[in-house]
Parts: structure tokens; sequence; C-alpha cells
């Protein structure tokens, strides 16, 4: 067979252009410690590189809005377990102002404690998170969320929105507590409607509880009841809804409950003929009126040593114990949340934890395995650069 000299070279010259892409691509892989830089490299791990990277990014982003979710969720769980502390404290106050040997100079020192009490929490429930947005405003993030009025009722300018942050694919989670949730929404310890006692109220008494059990019975609007002698040594209820309506419950006994209107009433103690108090629709109080009140009747000494003013603190107490309930649900639900955040966070690592290994076994380079390629590339480039250097410098003259 002949072979021409163009041909020799050619073919020469291409091994050693093929000897020289290999080296260099050995080099590029021992300088970036990754055995697939390009697609061309391996498109099936390629592929799958490019997958795991994928996954990884969008876990990373996943965590990123767990951090996110927890801090928000850890100040807001701490700053409901102080509210519950302040609150804690007012109600052994107000346990405190009902001592009988207390003076109105040692109730006055309360209601002031109290008052300061009040404003701490206030500013609590308008806390901000480091972004400079409301903890407890739901979707209002700016201004403050609470807020008192000229009658000196509480105001909440916020809402009930929950800012849900997504945690995995398809998995959501409130990173916020709504502040009605808090502090605005507990159910009215009497139940369905709220008591205004008398000042002429002479019998120690109180309204236990009134709760609606036909609601297609009351009459819309205010109740309100007056004690009467029967004339044979007992009481009788005379209930006058809104309309006017009387409806007289005779032998009235405080042991048993009372229905009237699909209204059911519990009562504690023992009124005398001439007492009176009405009723308002009401199903639920906040923490900020009921303290606000209390430590209005604190300050009226006359009021607080009347038989008013003891079952209108039995209420109020009553109306306490709600509000610390609905704070605990809330504190709850807050720990649920991060408790689910916690989970969420050890799944996600042990996904990157497993990803980074897959991701390593497809681009992560074997050196001693490259330099062992690249030495024996560079042997075979040695070679035939050397015997193509001496081929090509043959002359027919060398021989004649």
């Amino acid at each position: 067979m002949r072979i021409s000299t163009a041909q020799m070279f050619h073919q020469t010259s291409s091994n050693v252009l093929k000897g020289q892409s290999a080296t260099s691509q050995i080099l590029e892989q021992l300088a970036s410690g990754k055995k697939v830089n390009t697609a061309g490299d391996d498109p099936v791990a390629a592929a799958g590189i490019n997958n795991l990277n994928q996954q990884s990014a969008l876990t990373s982003q996943f965590l990123k809005n767990i951090d996110y979710a927890t801090g928000s969720l850890a100040v807001s769980e701490s700053k409901i377990g102080s509210a519950e502390t302040l609150i804690q404290s007012m109600q052994e106050g107000m346990l405190r102002s009902v001592n009988g040997t207390l003076t109105d100079a040692d109730r006055q020192t309360i209601a002031d404690e109290m008052r300061s009490s009040l404003e701490e929490l206030m500013s609590i429930a308008n806390s901000k998170d480091e972004s400079g947005n409301n903890l407890f405003g739901g979707f209002n993030t700016q201004g403050d969320p609470f807020s008192f009025d000229n009658n000196g009722k509480v105001v909440y300018s916020g809402d009930s929105g929950i800012r849900d942050t997504i945690v995995a694919s398809g998995v959501t989670v409130g990173s916020n507590i709504p502040g009605d949730s808090v502090f605005m929404n507990a159910a009215n310890a009497l139940g369905d409607y709220s008591v205004n006692y008398s000042a002429a109220q002479q019998g120690s008494f109180t309204v236990e509880s009134a709760n609606v059990i036909d609601a297609t019975l009351p009459v819309a609007g205010d109740y309100s009841f007056a004690f009467a002698d029967d004339g044979a040594g007992g009481l009788e209820l005379n209930v006058t809804d809104s309309l006017g309506v009387v409806t007289t419950i005779p032998n009235f006994d405080p042991s048993q409950p009372v229905t009237v209107d699909g209204i059911e009433l519990q009562f504690k103690g023992t009124p005398i003929a001439g007492d009176t108090f009405s009723m308002s629709p009401e199903t639920q109080s906040n923490i900020f009126d009921t303290l606000n009140s209390a430590i209005s009747l604190l300050e009226d000494g006359a009021k607080l040593n009347s038989p008013q003013g003891q079952s209108e603190m039995a209420q109020l107490l009553n109306n306490v114990n709600s509000g610390q309930e609905l704070m605990a649900n809330s504190r709850s639900v807050a720990g649920n949340s991060l408790k689910s955040l916690e989970s969420y966070t050890s799944s996600h690592k042990e996904d990157q934890l497993i990803n980074q290994s897959a991701l390593s076994l497809l681009e992560d380079l074997d050196y001693a395995e490259a330099i062992t390629e690249f030495e024996k590339q560079q042997l075979a480039l040695n070679a035939v650069s050397s015997v193509f250097s001496k081929v090509g410098s043959t002359s027919l003259f060398d021989y004649i």
C-alpha cells in the first residue's frame, strides 16, 4: 500500500491534535475539580446534574422561607408569653382589690399599676418585626394595629389575614398570628349576652351564664330583668324584651336555671325584691376593654364596695380568664407552627445531603484517576510528536 506524504502529515497531525484536546480536557477537569464541565463531556450525567442543581436551589429557597417564618413566629410566641405574664399580674391585682381591708388609696395604687401594665400590653400588641412590619396586624403591616378611642375603647385597625409562607412543594405555613385572634376575639365568659348591673342593687348575686338555647326565639336587642315580691314570701322575675313585652317567671329559685325566649340564665347568690339588671347581646370580649373597665372600677371605691361593683368585678374576672384562654390558644398555634417548621427543616436538610451525594457521584473528579489519565495522554502525545518529527524530517537524499 502506498502512503503519500500529504496523507501521512494529515493523519499524524490529526492524532497530535486529538492528543492535545484530550490533554486539555483533563487539565480543565483538574482545574475545576469536576469531571463534567459541559454537556458534551457526558450528556446523560449533565442532565442529571442539572436536575439535582434545580432541586438543591428549590430546597435552599424553602429553607430561607422557613428561616423567615421561624423568626417571625418565634418573636410572636415570645410576645404572647410576655402578654400572658402581664395579664396574670393584673388579674392578681383585681383579686386583691376585692379584699375588704383595703383602703381606697390601696385600690388606687393597684389601679395605677394596672394602668401601667395595660400600656405595656398595648405596646406588645403593636410590636414590630426586624423589618418594621406589625407582628399582630394581619395583612396590615404598617401603622399601629391597636389604639384606644376617645371613649377608652380599643380599636383594632388590622385584619384576620394570615401571611402564608411556602415551606415545601404544595405546603404553606402561616408566618404570623393575627392580633384579633390574640387580643380581641375572646369568648364572652357569660355566653351570648353581657350583663349590666343596677346601681340600686341590694342583693348579692351574679349572672353566671346567659346562653341562647333556641335561636328562633330571642327578640333582637336588650332585655331587662326585675325581681319582685310574689306576696307569698318568695320572688318572681319579670323580664321585658326590647319590644316591651313582659314575661313573668314565678317562684324564682336562684339555684335553678331560668329560660325565657329561648335564653337560659344561670344565677349565683341571692337577689332581693327590687333588684334589677339588663342584658345586651354580646358573644365576644376583648382583653383591653375588660382590663380598662376593671381599672375604672378600682378607681371608683364606692362602686367597687357595693353589690353592683362586686357583681361587675366577678364578670370582669371571668372575661379575663376567657382572654387568657384565647392567648394560650394563639400561643399554641404559634408553637405548633414552629414545630412543623422544624420538621420541614430537618426533611429539607436530609434532601440536601442526599442531593449533594448524588451530585458528587455525577460530577466530582477522581483526582488519582484523572492524573493517571493525564500522564498516559502526555506519554502518548510525546510519543506521537517524537515519531512525527523524525518521520517528517526523513528525506530520500539521506539514503543516496
